[in-house]
């Protein structure tokens, strides 16, 4: 799954980033603070870094964490997709650097409370804004069997996401379902126990948290224009952790460093478009073996950057 206990590949980030004195940058994913406490100690004694995180537990976390900075860390709750107006609002055009860590940290895994993990017991929530109207439950118990399946297939990979689709319609009916364990324990039985080192689960789970808030339409709407965010040669870095996100950000990205999008051998070029950005990742860089024996959960995490002509 797609979790980190520190930030993940923070080294690589600031490496591709560059930050310097007098900058400006943007972190779309606070989360605990650490992609953006390394952006502002290397931009010293002047950059400045506008942070979001719709989460106001983890807003709270980042606040205290950079303190120490002053005026020059601005946060604010948000989500990444309304970047261009969270920084008109600050009073910034464009930025040096920019940076999406798109994983759930360990903060909402950790919290039973919170109902992003089946690990222990807790209400089936996964809100990461709790302002959110729709919560994992009201899917659970309310969406119609056809609706299940498809979010199980689509944003959770599961091949067997009718069989699990409608066992949850079979339990339902006798009562709601409410807790985390409970719908593990009823996947499970419906597709059998564990294979391999994934609980049975685990799709299940990241379908759910993943239509809940609506992440992949998030992404989807900041990778229209992203672009549009950065000053001429500013960077953008963004980490995924799972196919559905990892393909989406390299399609935009391919898209952005195409010089043309007609079709082939189209005698002249109608689309209209011009090259956006210069590709620095053909490749996706990956953890290191030393910080995923250090942090397990960094291991699927996918990091991609392009820089503005």
């Amino acid at each position: 799954m797609e979790y980190a206990h520190a930030p993940v590949l923070l080294d690589e980030v600031t490496g591709i980033l560059e930050p310097r004195a007098q900058g400006k940058y943007f972190d779309g994913t606070l989360g605990g603070g650490g992609h953006s406490e390394k952006i502002l100690e290397r931009s010293e004694p002047d950059g400045a870094l506008l942070g979001l995180d719709w989460d106001e537990e983890a807003l709270a976390a980042a606040e205290q964490k950079l303190a120490r900075f002053g005026a020059r860390a601005i946060l604010r709750r948000g989500n990444f997709r309304d970047a261009g107006a969270a920084l008109s609002e600050i009073g910034w055009d464009r930025v040096n650097g920019a940076v999406l860590d798109l994983g759930i940290s360990s903060r909402h895994i950790d919290a039973p409370e919170r109902g992003f993990s089946f690990q222990a017991d807790g209400p089936l929530d996964m809100r990461m804004d709790r302002r959110r109207p729709v919560d994992a439950a009201t899917i659970v118990n309310t969406y119609p069997v056809a609706e299940l399946a498809r979010i199980l297939r689509d944003y959770g990979e599961e091949p067997r996401a009718r069989r699990i689709a409608a066992a949850i319609d079979q339990e339902r009916r006798r009562g709601r379902i409410e807790t985390t364990k409970a719908l593990a324990e009823l996947v499970a039985r419906a597709v059998g126990g564990k294979r391999g080192h994934l609980h049975p689960a685990t799709k299940t789970f990241q379908a759910l948290r993943i239509a809940v808030n609506g992440e992949l339409e998030n992404l989807e709407a900041f990778l229209e224009k992203g672009y549009e965010l950065l000053r001429p040669r500013g960077r953008l870095a963004i980490i995924s952790f799972h196919s559905l996100e990892d393909r989406m950000v390299k399609q935009a990205f391919r898209k952005w460093s195409r010089s043309c999008l007609c079709p082939p051998r189209t005698p002249v070029c109608r689309c209209g478009w011009s090259q956006k950005v210069n590709l620095l990742t053909p490749r996706p860089r990956v953890p290191s073996a030393a910080e995923v024996e250090r942090n397990p959960r960094a291991r699927s995490a996918k990091l991609r950057a392009v820089e503005r002509l």
